[in-house]
């Protein structure tokens, strides 16, 4: 094929694969009726990737700039996190981290420096994407690099482009400098995402199996919204939201990568052949991801929407959710931002798991509707040695961190730095954890006074994982705040969980004080030795 024809094809790719990036752009985030517009464009581009592999020579010859080649891979990055989002199917984000990290790896933005405003806003654009995706996969250091190449990006651009501004940009830089702060003030210790090596008791196994009650329910589908004023987020992912999407989620059993030594050279630029190289190995992700591991539950993650919008949302869930699966919808806001209790009674004609982190969380509690599952947040936090507003803002909500890191937020109440933590004393901490959810899950396991709504959805992992991390929270409040049930400081669940599993209960409590003994705070808790 001659030159000025390969030029011209690759031009023709392009044009059609921007056609049809832009119509999936505007489709709505959220339903599977749109998978096939998404095969489209994925088609699109994977012939225009190949084009350009296979003709890449005669490209550069007649004039391919290197940053049409990355914005051409950033694009199916983008394509793969999109299809991620809407489907929460781990493939497809390990998929995008692929595209994003061979990018990088390869350096195609970087010739374009301080030369052209279009290339740099497309470089910008791909490192603030590349940000997102890795702090969802859970790499943090790569992060952390992401965010100093992003402030130095930022600072450059003023620097070249002085006619342009670039606040917007300044702002994305405050906002991961202030996420990754907040999230490491307390260094995960174990994966936020359902790890069956940690988060699975042998001990109860036998009678998961043998669980049986009128009608058990699958939990497929999950709402996730948040309102608060000032939180913690980056692009329209709170911390909240960010911590409890990693827990809805497998984690793979084995690491995502085995990196061997070998470093290439080619063009001059350093390539690592055991992860990506310049071709971008399609099947990399496949080696990546875990085939032992169930489907993650699919998750609609909505920053700040309209009542209409979360309402239409929800209906769009419903709508698709099948008879024997239940739905879990997750709210954090203050005052409830006009969403009334009463909203939601339409949707609980289906299985519901409502988890409501608010300080008027209890109005739930009032609804009536078809029974469902409602943990509810305290009406505001308990805290040690600091102020729970600046806690909250700082660090998200102390109910949904019980929810999800339970430890972490255990030291977090009590003042605990592990800026430099013990290993032994908190591996010893998750021992502790680990031996008395496994028996609290035995005790729920038999319990003969489980109310029917706790025991249809009790079999799945992640909802009895938080159901087992509500107790251990409304345990250690209710001793730390030496209160009574009715207590603002305290959670509430509707209905009732068996009394063996009570706050004040001796399986309960005697874990939550063996805990407090071993981290030496004991002293701030009020336990009933008798």
């Amino acid at each position: 094929m001659a030159e000025e024809d390969v030029s011209s094809s690759f031009r023709a790719l392009v044009e059609n694969a921007d056609r049809k990036f832009a119509r999936v752009r505007d489709l709505p985030a959220f339903g599977r009726a749109q998978s096939h517009y998404f095969h489209k464009v994925f088609k699109a581009y994977m012939k225009l990737w190949n084009f350009q592999q296979s003709h890449r020579s005669k490209l550069v010859e007649s004039g391919l700039n290197r940053w049409e080649i990355g914005e051409i891979a950033s694009r199916i990055g983008q394509l793969y996190f999109s299809q991620y989002m809407r489907t929460s199917e781990a493939r497809f984000l390990l998929e995008a981290y692929v595209f994003y990290e061979a990018i990088l790896k390869r350096r195609y933005f970087e010739e374009a420096h301080g030369k052209d405003l279009g290339a740099r806003f497309k470089e910008l654009r791909f490192y603030a994407r590349f940000l997102l995706v890795s702090l969802i996969v859970g790499r943090k250091e790569m992060v952390l690099h992401l965010s100093e190449k992003l402030r130095a990006l930022v600072d450059d651009s003023k620097s070249n482009f002085r006619e342009t501004n670039f606040k917007e940009w300044k702002l994305v830089v405050q906002e991961i400098t202030r996420f990754t702060k907040s999230d490491t003030s307390l260094t995960y210790l174990r994966p936020l995402r359902y790890c069956a090596m940690l988060d699975s008791y042998p001990a109860s196994q036998t009678y998961i199996a043998r669980f049986h009650a009128k009608k058990l329910f699958k939990f497929r589908d999950a709402l996730l919204a948040s309102y608060h004023r000032n939180e913690v987020k980056y692009a329209e992912v709170t911390l909240d939201t960010y911590r409890m999407m990693q827990c809805l989620e497998w984690e793979p059993s084995g690491s995502f990568y085995q990196k061997r030594p070998v470093e290439t050279k080619e063009n001059g630029f350093v390539v690592d052949h055991t992860l990506t190289s310049g071709l971008i190995d399609m099947k990399l992700a496949a080696d990546m991801a875990d085939p032992s591991l169930p489907p993650n539950p699919r998750k609609a993650v909505l920053y700040r929407p309209t009542v209409s919008h979360l309402l239409a949302v929800l209906a769009m869930i419903c709508d698709e959710l099948s008879p024997e699966c239940v739905m879990l919808i997750y709210l954090s806001a203050s005052g409830s931002n006009n969403l009334y209790p009463g909203d939601l009674i339409p949707f609980t004609r289906k299985p519901l798991f409502l988890i409501i982190d608010s300080d008027t969380s209890r109005a739930f509690k009032a609804e009536r509707g078809e029974p469902v599952a409602l943990l509810l947040s305290p009406l505001k936090p308990s805290l040690e040695n600091s102020s729970a507003d600046d806690t909250a803002e700082l660090n998200g909500s102390q109910f949904t961190f019980f929810l999800t890191a339970p430890l972490q937020a255990f030291c977090q109440m009590m003042g605990l730095s592990n800026s430099d933590p013990d290993l032994e004393v908190y591996d010893e901490a998750e021992s502790i954890l680990s031996a008395s959810f496994s028996e609290w899950e035995t005790i729920l396991l038999t319990s003969k006074v489980l109310n029917l709504v706790w025991a249809q959805v009790l079999p799945d992992p992640f909802l009895r994982r938080l159901i087992l991390r509500f107790i251990f929270c409304r345990s250690v409040l209710t001793s730390f705040s030496h209160t009574k049930d009715n207590d603002p400081c305290l959670p509430q669940c509707h209905p009732n969980l068996p009394d063996s599993v009570s706050p004040i209960c001796k399986p309960v409590q005697s874990a939550v004080q063996r805990l407090a003994d071993h981290l030496g705070v004991a002293k701030s808790f009020h336990f009933n030795n008798s």
